[in-house]
């Protein structure tokens, strides 16, 4: 298939990124090389969206200082990059709502570029316009067809897949939106049966054609919990995540018993939500 009849596809991250590691960047490259090499997908980019304080998890420590680790951690990729958009917001946003704002940025991105057709003359100038309007119908024959708008489509974990069946964790109609009008791409690895958990959920049944299942087989077990975990006890973190995000959370001293007591007590807000609804 022709990269011209391939759908175009830009991958989106959400999380805490509370530091971002080598995990995350390789969720990327997997994804990637999964949609590519199926034939109907070209991914093209690639974001990283770090969640806002709102979000309010136990040792979330400021946006600001993940934001700049997840630049760092990208600084030499040549189609990752970090979107602060979430992180800006002053309330915690939705994940569908993420999704969306990322998808509306493309489509006026893609409007901003299309041509304006010619505008007609005055009544007198009828046959004049006419003529320009056939010379320009043909023109427009001859050009290639405008592009479709890419797609995106939420990156995650197996962990993120499970989470949809943690009670009032996720809105019901937002799981819905998320399958339905924009797709995962779910990376998994043994001990995960992701495949048994999409059975088990009617939503994502239904729409399970939008949720493609990349396997790890080169299995890597470094999460974000467990480097702060390290660094509370003094351990090395080297090769575990990038040398420049190491490099930023010691010359700041990040990571400490004390930052894993951040928003203890407080209810996660997408709970707090739930709370105010009712």
């Amino acid at each position: 298939m022709e990269n011209s009849e391939k759908t175009e596809v830009v991958l989106l991250a959400c999380g805490s990124f509370n530091p971002i590691t080598n995990m995350h960047l390789r969720l990327f490259e997997l994804a990637k090389d999964y949609m590519n090499e199926t034939g109907k997908y070209r991914v093209i980019k690639g974001i990283i969206s770090p969640v806002g304080d709102a979000y309010k998890k136990k040792g979330l420590i400021s946006a600001h200082h993940r934001v700049i680790m997840a630049e760092l951690a990208t600084k030499n990729s040549e189609w990752v990059e970090v979107d602060t958009w979430e992180s800006l917001q002053k309330e915690w946003v939705e994940t569908a709502k993420v999704l969306r704002h990322h998808q509306e940025k493309l489509e006026a991105g893609s409007c901003d570029h299309q041509q304006d057709s010619p505008m007609p003359g005055k009544p007198g100038q009828k046959r004049k316009w006419v003529e320009q309007r056939q010379d320009f119908s043909q023109k427009k024959l001859l050009e290639p067809k405008p592009k479709d708008v890419p797609k995106v489509k939420l990156l995650c974990g197996a962990d993120l897949l499970e989470s949809f069946a943690v009670p009032n964790l996720w809105k019901s109609e937002d799981i819905t939106q998320i399958v339905e009008d924009y797709g995962l791409i779910c990376i998994t690895r043994a001990g995960n049966d992701a495949q048994k958990f999409i059975y088990e959920s009617d939503a994502l049944w239904k729409h399970r054609n939008n949720i493609h299942l990349v396997n790890e087989w080169i299995t890597n077990d470094i999460s974000s919990t467990k480097i702060r975990r390290a660094l509370r006890r003094g351990q090395s973190i080297r090769y575990l995540v990038p040398d420049l995000v190491q490099e930023y959370i010691e010359k700041h001293d990040l990571y400490s018993c004390e930052s894993e007591e951040k928003n203890v007590g407080v209810i996660l807000a997408p709970l707090q939500s739930l709370i105010n609804q009712r």
